[in-house]
């Protein structure tokens, strides 16, 4: 590939989209040539940005004759730098922003159509004018896209109950790398022409095409909810309780853990944040049940009349259940804000893994207690999706270091070592938030040869020229070897 070729793809872009779809002021690109962390930077001379699937096709066509590498990019939220370009500009942008419809929300099938730039937080609303939700929110949800949730298996505070954005995809239409179309949006419950190429694509981080539009299924909207705020012991004691709940309603919704010092960050660096609790617990969680009819006890009855039994027997410490919808926002900001106030009390290897549920509590706690002793001057804790086996596993590092020597010389070891206590448990490096470029040699390192095999198998297939999202989530040769 030459600059002379991404040249010509920038000039066909301009020729067949016009202005706003080929952008190449150096201002209005570098926003979207580093990630939201910070830590990975790319370059690219151009972003293509086509507003229609049609237009999508045409795109990757010539960059498929031309040799042109591209990188999908939605709202640029990757946890794991999944969106940012290489660094030696070898790869134009693709941007799917400017596909935002919603074509279709049917509340009687409970289905919508959405395409790849939709935000998240616009389809919330325009579902809920017509009486349904999608059913999965997440930190991101004012920026992250419908095609980049899709293209991530993103999961979210609502996992417990609806499951992973692969459960909730009912079709899926995509620009495959040679620029034919994907027309897999039918929400067909049964169909079996072989392998289920949607399924392909739901996680495929960009690597195998560019999604440009998806089915998703809907859910009657909330008509009650109710918010708690419990502290407790330790994760033994969490997951005990969750079990509880489970067991008297299917209205839980969400069911997150908090550790104290977690909170403590969030208490010092998000301006008008409080305790919902009096008093110091080492451990808190946060339950939502909702109720989508008001026939039924309301959430908040039901959480007061399941939780005061956990309080009489000691499983847990204290709760309180919102008073109003405004508490109950708070106590939501509280979590949202975890990795916003984390990232202000400075650097930390961040780890999206899981273990076995019932593995969890256990993990958490032997997990950090021989980090710290292994990195001495280290803080490490988990939070998030409890119910889910998913946890967000960090590991804080010693105050006073400087971030981009530590980020350099010591986050990498600690990474591995956490990720090797992961495998051992029987986990996933990956729960939610993908490979990107952060995982992918230690996905290398640590995955078996049958599983790296069939990857580098399907994107050989898929994308023998390897054009899309190069360097990101499988490389087509181990690290070192010839290609």
């Amino acid at each position: 590939m030459t600059q002379t070729a991404q040249q010509m793809l920038i000039d066909y872009a301009r020729e067949r989209l016009g202005e706003k779809g080929a952008i190449v002021d150096p201002a209005d690109v570098a926003p979207w040539l580093v990630d939201w962390r910070g830590r990975y930077r790319g370059s690219a001379a151009a972003i293509i940005a086509p507003a229609t699937t049609a237009e999508a096709a045409a795109i990757v066509g010539r960059a498929h004759a031309l040799g042109v590498s591209l990188v999908p990019q939605g709202g640029n939220s990757s946890m794991v730098g999944g969106s940012v370009p290489p660094a030696d500009g070898s790869a134009l942008i693709l941007s799917t922003r400017r596909m935002n419809r919603i074509r279709s929300i049917d509340a009687a099938a409970g289905l919508a159509i959405a395409e790849a730039g939709v935000i998240l937080a616009t389809l919330h609303d325009a579902a809920g004018e017509q009486g349904m939700r999608f059913p999965l929110t997440l930190g991101a949800k004012g920026s992250a896209t419908i095609g980049g949730l899709t293209a991530t298996n993103a999961g979210g505070t609502q996992v417990l109950r609806w499951g992973t954005m692969r459960g909730l995809v009912a079709g899926v239409e995509a620009v495959l790398p040679d620029g034919s179309v994907h027309d897999g949006l039918a929400p067909l419950k049964k169909d079996n022409r072989g392998y289920d190429l949607n399924q392909l694509l739901i996680g495929s981080e960009g690597t195998l095409g560019v999604i440009t539009a998806v089915t998703l299924r809907l859910v009657p909207a909330v008509a009650a909810r109710a918010v708690a705020w419990v502290g407790l012991a330790d994760p033994q004691a969490a997951l005990a309780l969750l079990r509880r709940l489970e067991a008297a309603t299917d209205a839980i919704e969400s069911f997150e853990i908090i550790p104290d010092d977690s909170l403590g960050l969030v208490l010092a660096h998000i301006p008008a944040s409080r305790a919902p609790l009096n008093g110091s617990h080492p451990w808190h969680v946060l339950i939502e049940a909702v109720a989508t009819d008001l026939g039924h006890e309301a959430p908040a009855a039901l959480l007061e009349r399941l939780l005061a039994p956990a309080l009489a027997d000691g499983m847990v410490q204290d709760a309180v259940i919102a008073a109003n919808e405004a508490q109950a926002a708070a106590f939501w900001r509280l979590r949202d804000s975890l990795s916003e106030a984390e990232r202000a009390a400075g650097p930390a290897a961040q780890h999206d893994i899981s273990v076995p549920v019932a593995d969890m509590p256990r993990f958490m706690i032997d997990a950090a207690c021989a980090v710290e002793a292994r990195f001495p001057g280290t803080h490490a804790s988990g939070f998030g999706h409890l119910g889910d086996g998913n946890v967000h596993f960090h590991v804080r590092a010693p105050a006073g270091v400087d971030p981009v020597r530590w980020y350099a010389e010591q986050a990498p070891s600690i990474t591995s070592y956490v990720n090797d206590l992961v495998i051992e448990a029987g986990g996933s490096i990956s729960a939610e938030h993908g490979i990107g470029q952060m995982k992918l040699g230690e996905l290398e390192r640590l995955s078996t040869p049958a599983r790296l095999a069939a990857l580098r198998a399907i994107k050989q297939a898929i994308d023998p020229a390897a054009i899309m999202n190069p360097g990101k989530l499988v490389r087509l040769a181990p690290a070192g070897a010839a290609p």
